[in-house]
C-alpha cells in the first residue's frame, strides 16, 4: 500500500504544478444544450453539435418494450447489443465496432468498472429509475467533468431520475417462460432535500422452445438451465449540490451454454452462476464563484462472482466450481472555469481494484489507476472548438515477486471542431485513445501474459446536424461518417494446443461506416406522434497480415454491415401505443467457413399503456414475429414472448 500511495502522491504533484495557471482566471458557464418539452416527452437537442450524440428520455424511454437498459440501447444508431442467449445472459454493448472495453457506462457522472474483465453487464441495470440514456460517440462536453469520462472510445451515460412529488409505486407483472416480477418503490420531495428507494423482484423459469435450422441439421427443443432469480434494491439522496447512490444487485442464474446436433436430456451444458454486487457512491458540485465550479465524486463498489460447473449431468465443459472477489475505490476532483467564450477544464481521478480468487496458482493483485485531464472549449459566434489531453497511468501489485506487468503511462489526445448556423451545424472531431489489458488478460490462470501491450484506438468523424421547431411539430436529423482504426488487438488463440488458450496482441482493423438519425415529434389536441429511425453501414475489416489470403480484408467477426431500427409512439389521451422494428444485417462469425455466417432478422417490439387516474396497465410483446435469432452463434434468443404489468401509484 505504501508503493500506492507514493505514486498517488507524485502524480498529484505534477498534475498540481501544470494546473495552477488556470487558478487564477476568471469566467462563466456555457450552455451545452437546449430542452423543449411537448406533451410529457422531453427531446433533447444538441443546441451546440460539437460531439455525436443520441438521447432516449422522459416517456419515450418508460414506453419502449425493454426493461433493462440493454434492449433500450439497441435502438441507437452505431450500437449493437451481445446477448449471450437466455433471459439472464450477459449483455453487453458494442459501438461502432470498438469493443464492448472500449466502451465507458456511467450512473450519475460516475463510471461503473470492473477491471477483472473490462466489461459492464447492462442486464443489471433498470429503466425504472432513469431519466434519460444517453450515447456519445469519443464523449461528451460538458462543463466540470471528470477525467474518467474522456478515457473511452464512446460513453453511456445513465440520469437519475429526482423526485418532485411524495408517492408509493407498487408493480406486478406476468409474464412469458414463467416470468414474475413484483417492484416497490418509494419516493419523497422537499424544497432541498429529495430521494427514493426502489426495490425489484424477477424470477423466471426460462424454458422457452426453440428451433436450430443449418445445412446440416434442424433440431427442435426447449432451452434448458436458462433461468434467472434476481433482487434489485436501489436507493439515491439528493440535497443541494449533493447527490448520492446506492445499489444492490443479487442474484443466481442458470448457463445454459451453446445448442448441440442431437440435442437430449443426457447432453447438455449444467452451469451455474451466482453474482453479488455493492456499491455506494457520491458527488458534491459548487460554485465558487459565477465563473468557477469544483466537483468531487466518490465510490466504493464490491462484486462477487461463483461460476459453478462441476455437477453430476454436466458432459459438456470442465467442471470447476470457481470464486471471485473484487473491491474498488474511487474519487475524483474536477474543477471548471471560463469566460462568455472560453472555458477549462482540470481533473484528476484515482482508482484502487483489488481481485482475489481462488483459483489454483492465482495471486491476489491490485491496480492502481491515475488519470489527469486538461480540456479547453472555446466559441466565437457559431464557431466553437474543444481540445483535451488525457494522462492514464496504470500500475499493479502482486503477492508473488516480479509477477505484475510492467506500469503503464500513457499521454492521448483529442479535437472537437464545429460550426453552428441557426438550426443547422457541422462538426468534425479526432480522438487517440487506448485501453489497457484486464486483470484476466494479465493475470488469469495458464492463459494471462503479463506482456501485453495496450489496446489503441483511433478515430475520425465528420458530421452534420439539423434541428427545427414549429408550432406543433419538432424536427432532429443527424449524420456522421466516420473512420475507426484499432492496433494491438488483445485476443485469446490456441497457441498452445486445442486446450491450452493464450493472451496476446495481435491484429489490426480498419472501420469506415455512416450513422444516421431522424427523429419527429408531432402533438395537436388530444394526439402525439413521435417517429425515431436510425441506420449504421459500415465496413469494419481485419488488416492483420497482407500474407493471409484467407482473413486479410474480410469482415471482423459479429460485425453486421447494415442495421437500422424504427420506432413509433401513437398517443391519446391517456393511451399510448409504441411500435418498435431492429433489422440488423448478416454477420460472419468465422473464418473457418466464409459460409459461417448469422443470418439477418428482424425484431418488431410492441407496448399498449392505458392511464386510469393513479392505475397504470401495460401489455407488451417481444418479437412479434417470432424470430428466433441469434447474436452468438447457437444462442438462441427466447422468439415471441409477452407480459402484462399493474401499477398503482399512491
Amino acid at each position: 500500500m505504501r508503493l500506492i500511495f507514493r505514486d498517488i502522491h507524485s502524480v498529484a504533484l505534477t498534475l498540481i504544478a501544470v494546473l495552477s495557471p488556470f487558478a487564477a482566471a476568471q469566467g462563466m458557464e456555457p450552455t451545452d444544450t437546449a430542452t423543449a418539452i411537448l406533451n410529457e416527452i422531453t427531446v433533447t437537442a444538441y443546441h451546440k453539435p460539437i460531439v455525436t450524440g443520441q438521447q432516449l428520455s422522459g416517456q419515450k424511454l418508460q414506453s419502449l418494450s425493454s426493461t433493462s437498459i440493454a434492449d433500450a440501447l439497441k435502438y441507437f444508431a452505431g450500437a449493437h447489443i451481445k446477448d449471450y442467449g437466455g433471459l439472464g445472459g450477459l449483455k453487453t454493448i458494442n459501438v461502432r465496432s470498438l469493443g464492448a472495453q472500449h466502451v465507458g457506462v456511467f450512473i450519475d457522472g460516475i463510471r461503473i468498472t470492473n477491471a477483472q474483465n473490462g466489461t459492464v453487464d447492462l442486464g443489471k441495470y433498470s429503466l425504472s429509475t432513469l431519466e434519460s440514456i444517453s450515447l456519445y460517440n469519443a464523449n461528451r462536453l460538458n462543463y466540470c467533468q471528470s477525467a474518467s469520462e474522456y478515457a473511452s472510445g464512446a460513453t453511456v451515460y445513465m440520469q437519475t431520475r429526482r423526485p418532485t412529488t411524495d408517492s408509493i409505486t407498487l408493480l406486478g407483472e406476468i409474464g412469458s417462460f414463467g416470468t414474475y416480477r413484483g417492484r416497490m418503490n418509494l419516493q419523497i420531495a422537499r424544497k432541498y432535500l429529495s430521494g427514493f428507494i426502489d426495490g425489484e423482484y424477477l424470477a423466471t423459469r426460462g424454458n422457452y422452445p426453440f428451433r436450430y435450422k443449418s445445412k446440416y441439421e434442424d433440431t427442435v427443443g426447449v432451452r434448458k438451465n436458462s433461468d434467472i432469480k434476481y433482487l434489485r434494491m436501489e436507493g439515491a439522496l439528493f440535497y443541494k449540490g449533493v447527490s448520492s447512490h446506492y445499489y444492490l444487485y443479487s442474484s443466481e442464474r442458470g448457463c445454459p451454454g451453446g445448442i448441440v446436433r442431437r440435442l437430449s436430456d443426457k447432453y447438455t451444458n449444467i452451469g451455474r452462476e451466482w453474482d453479488t454486487d455493492i456499491y455506494a457512491q457520491a458527488s458534491w458540485s459548487k460554485k465558487l464563484s459565477q465563473m468557477q465550479t469544483i466537483k468531487i465524486n466518490g465510490k466504493y463498489s464490491y462484486e462477487y462472482l461463483r461460476y459453478n460447473t462441476n455437477f453430476p449431468g454436466n458432459q459438456n465443459t470442465a467442471k470447476v466450481d470457481n470464486h471471485y472477489w473484487m473491491h474498488d475505490a474511487y474519487t475524483a476532483l474536477s474543477y471548471a472555469i471560463g469566460g462568455e467564450w472560453w472555458s477549462a477544464n482540470a481533473g484528476y481521478d484515482a482508482r484502487v481494484s483489488w481481485l482475489n480468487a481462488d483459483l489454483k496458482r492465482f495471486s491476489p493483485v491490485r491496480r492502481l489507476d491515475q488519470k489527469g485531464v486538461i480540456a479547453l472549449q472555446g466559441g466565437w459566434r457559431g464557431a466553437q472548438i474543444a481540445t483535451s489531453i488525457l494522462y492514464q497511468h496504470y500500475r499493479d501489485y502482486t503477492a508473488v515477486k516480479a509477477g505484475a506487468a510492467d506500469p503503464l503511462s500513457k499521454f492521448t489526445p483529442a479535437i472537437n471542431l464545429s460550426y453552428n448556423q441557426g438550426g443547422f451545424g457541422i462538426r468534425g472531431w479526432y480522438k487517440n485513445i487506448f485501453r489497457v489489458p484486464t486483470l484476466n488478460d494479465l493475470y488469469y490462470t495458464q492463459i494471462g501474459n503479463r506482456n501485453l501491450k495496450p489496446e489503441y484506438t483511433t478515430q475520425w468523424n465528420l458530421g452534420a446536424e439539423y434541428n427545427v421547431a414549429m408550432e406543433s411539430v419538432i424536427l432532429h436529423a443527424q449524420a456522421d461518417a466516420y473512420i475507426n482504426h484499432i492496433t494491438n488487438r488483445i485476443v485469446c488463440l490456441p497457441l498452445k494446443g486445442t486446450y491450452t488458450w493464450s493472451m496476446m496482441n495481435y491484429g489490426r482493423t480498419y472501420c469506415r461506416g455512416v450513422n444516421a438519425t431522424l427523429q419527429t415529434e408531432y402533438s395537436k389536441s388530444d394526439w402525439s406522434l413521435n417517429l425515431l429511425y436510425t441506420l449504421t453501414l459500415q465496413n469494419d475489416v481485419n488488416r492483420t497480415d497482407p500474407e493471409d489470403k484467407d482473413t486479410y480484408d474480410m469482415p471482423i467477426c459479429y460485425s453486421p454491415k447494415y442495421s437500422s431500427g424504427l420506432t413509433a409512439g401513437l398517443g391519446w389521451r391517456n393511451y399510448s401505443l409504441t411500435v418498435s422494428e431492429l433489422h440488423v444485417g448478416k454477420r460472419i462469425w468465422s473464418y473457418a467457413d466464409p459460409e459461417d455466417i448469422l443470418a439477418p432478422y428482424d425484431n418488431i417490439d410492441l407496448k399498449l399503456i392505458a392511464k386510469w387516474k393513479r392505475i397504470i396497465a401495460s401489455f407488451e410483446v417481444n418479437d412479434l414475429l417470432d424470430v428466433q435469432y441469434e447474436h452468438i452463434p447457437r444462442y438462441p434468443m427466447p422468439g415471441r414472448s409477452a407480459r402484462c404489468s399493474i401499477t398503482f401509484t399512491i
